[in-house]
């Protein structure tokens, strides 16, 4: 399969689980800890997904979401993202998709569901 997921996780424990299970998958996982780093992980490499917590460090994930689909670049703009989330009831669904992510996960994480949503996508 080879497709390339950016993992935007600040927790090394869920990073390290999610990792692994998406490897088992064939999915080549690159990881970032918070927003700053992540969109500078897109501006210098190409990524099939994006699987974004919404409440790590430096940048939240509605934020970063904005930048992403504001970006110059159409590629970057298209690039589908799944939010992760553990306050799932601070919004519905749809408003997330309304700020420009293509659907959510809530924690703790079904990883079953996770791999069904991201091959959904690519």
């Amino acid at each position: 399969m080879n497709k390339k997921i950016l993992l935007v996780e600040d927790s090394p424990v869920i990073q390290h689980l999610t990792k692994r299970i998406l490897h088992l998958q064939n999915f080549n996982i690159d990881t970032a800890k918070n927003g700053k780093i992540a969109i500078e992980k897109l501006s210098a490499d190409t990524y099939d997904l994006i699987l974004l917590d919404i409440n790590v460090p430096v940048m939240d994930g509605l934020t970063r979401t904005q930048k992403i689909r504001s970006h110059e670049e159409p590629s970057i703009r298209k690039i589908p993202i799944i939010a992760i989330t553990g306050n799932a009831k601070n919004y519905s669904k749809s408003q997330y998709i309304d700020r420009g992510i293509n659907d959510l996960l809530s924690k703790p994480l079904n990883y079953d569901l996770m791999v069904l949503m991201i091959n959904k996508y690519i």
